[in-house]
């Protein structure tokens, strides 16, 4: 359902345009109207050719149809979010009927420009964000532990293994003693997973690997990520919590098997009296419950999911769902850290922030 609603409001997005493009006199000289559409309809076919063939399929150049559709998509709704506005102040043309056009002319090359500017952010390597988080009870022995966190990479046919491998060397660069994975670690429709092990399997540190699952990994054909993971020895945990080390307690949140809230409904989760001494970490693909995770006596949450918005004014819808968009938040005593994704949903676009890795250095009372 997800996949015709996004194609049918990518036709009206196409449709919008090419009508626009009409009307525009300077374009008109160079163009005609019938040429202006008959683009437009073999951009549509792109398109369709991008959802029918490239969407979750091995077929050769499935991969090639993919990225052309989805960046036309992002192009298109970067088009009208720059021209949409034009026609409401001139009333589609009723008001200043001879400057109109020129502004409609305008605002496309402005969504052109953005869309590059777009291009260049989301396609460039993830920055390193750097954080210091001072833990309530982590021994001193563990100061100075680093963790790096990675979220949000959607594996798949548009960023495939050899995008895998340079973030594998990225992260390994950092020699962290702690890797996390906050879920939506693959793109979940039906990509080949094992094309992504080997990459995967170069991901060491001396505390392990760990991971938990995102919406995403609950998509397509349900495959087994846990167990591919474990293949690269990376262990999802799937509402549990463990010790990773004496005085640094890993817990992790589910988002596919529970969605309630935290306090009282979690099998990890016991009454904060009851949890082993030490500090206490959360990994949560999503943002939420974050108020109840402080009182529950968690020390640090990490999260995913939003991805910032990456595509602004996209953003400005996401963060009325979460209010916790990105970066640093402090809640109660608990230190929220939520990674604006390290990969990217849908195309390779982001306004106006970067992807990111976080790179966390614990610090003792």
């Amino acid at each position: 359902m997800f996949g015709i609603g996004l194609t049918l409001i990518t036709t009206f997005l196409l449709a919008y345009v090419v009508w626009r493009l009409c009307s525009v006199s300077k374009l008109l000289r160079v163009a005609s109207k019938k040429a202006i559409i008959y683009c437009g309809l073999i951009i549509w076919i792109i398109l369709l050719w991008g959802r029918l063939l490239g969407h979750g399929s091995s077929l050769p150049g499935a991969a090639t149809a993919e990225f052309l559709g989805i960046t036309i998509t992002g192009v298109l709704f970067l088009i009208f979010i720059c021209l949409f506005p034009v026609d409401l102040i001139t009333g589609f043309g009723w008001f200043f009927p001879h400057f109109a056009p020129r502004l409609r002319g305008w605002a496309m090359i402005a969504g052109c420009l953005l869309s590059v500017v777009a291009t260049i952010q989301g396609v460039r390597p993830p920055v390193i964000s750097h954080h210091e988080v001072k833990l309530p009870n982590l021994p001193r022995r563990l100061n100075g532990t680093t963790l790096v966190v990675l979220s949000d990479l959607h594996l798949g046919s548009t960023l495939g293994p050899k995008w895998l491998e340079s973030r594998v060397a990225q992260v390994q660069a950092l020699k962290p003693d702690i890797i996390f994975l906050l879920g939506d670690t693959f793109e979940g429709h039906g990509e080949n997973i094992e094309a992504f092990v080997p990459a995967l399997q170069k991901l060491a540190a001396p505390y392990g690997v760990w991971s938990v699952n995102g919406n995403h990994e609950n998509h397509g054909q349900k495959k087994d990520f846990a167990s591919s993971l474990k293949s690269a020895k990376i262990i999802t945990l799937q509402d549990e919590l463990i010790k990773l080390a004496p005085g640094l307690i890993l817990a992790g949140r589910d988002v596919i098997h529970n969605r309630n809230k935290i306090q009282g409904s979690l099998p990890w989760n016991p009454p904060p009296e009851d949890l082993p001494p030490g500090s206490l970490i959360l990994l949560s693909h999503i943002p939420e419950d974050f108020q109840t995770a402080a009182e529950s006596g968690v020390n640090l949450m990490l999260s995913g999911h939003t991805h910032g918005g990456q595509l602004w004014p996209f953003s400005l819808l996401v963060a009325t769902v979460y209010s916790k968009l990105e970066g640093r938040y402090e809640v109660d005593d608990m230190t929220l850290l939520v990674c604006r994704g390290t990969g990217t949903w849908g195309p390779r676009m982001r306004l106006w922030r970067p992807s990111e890795i976080l790179y966390i250095t614990l610090l003792s009372d």
